[in-house]
């Protein structure tokens, strides 16, 4: 199934407590989905070129073709041509894979950085979430702590008070 930039741009993700900011996800998504839609209409555009440059290396040997059944004396000069318009066709090729190797290699590093960059993030959730249950339990043990201590207090005043009574 292939993503869209339209199927970028259209995600929606649940909001959960402790969640991500709505606002700056849809924002990382309008970006991607921007930069997707970039990469796909390069693409096409490359695919084009080389489906042109196929046709008009079809074009060459076609002629190639013709030449060498009008004229048989001339051979060793057509093959001369062919192999030099071969060559340049996988000049062409070769040019137009580095190409698109250019435009990818990008994509593929910001892929990777932004793979490192939401393990950091859940690294950093998971740090928190320890921290935080951390303060939590120590707000506990200090509440138990203080009832324990107003509980101890009121024996002693009840005991003051039946002293006091007697």
């Amino acid at each position: 199934m292939k993503i869209t930039a339209l199927d970028i741009q259209q995600q929606q993700f649940r909001i959960r407590f402790r969640g991500f900011d709505v606002r700056e996800v849809d924002g990382f998504l309008e970006r991607v989905a921007d930069e997707f839609e970039t990469l796909i209409r390069e693409n096409t555009n490359r695919q084009r070129e080389i489906q042109r440059l196929t046709r008009e290396v079809q074009e060459y040997r076609d002629r190639e073709k013709a030449f060498k059944d009008a004229m048989m004396n001339t051979q060793k000069a057509l093959d001369d041509m062919r192999i030099n318009a071969e060559k340049e066709a996988e000049l062409i090729v070769a040019e137009a894979e580095v190409k698109a190797e250019k435009i990818l290699s990008p994509a593929h590093n910001r892929l990777t950085q932004l793979h490192e960059d939401i393990s950091e993030l859940k690294r950093q959730r998971m740090q928190l979430e320890v921290e935080l249950g951390s303060v939590i339990e120590a707000h506990r043990k200090l509440l138990d702590m203080s009832t324990e201590a107003m509980e101890a207090e009121e024996r002693s005043e009840e005991k003051l008070k039946y002293l006091k009574g007697t």
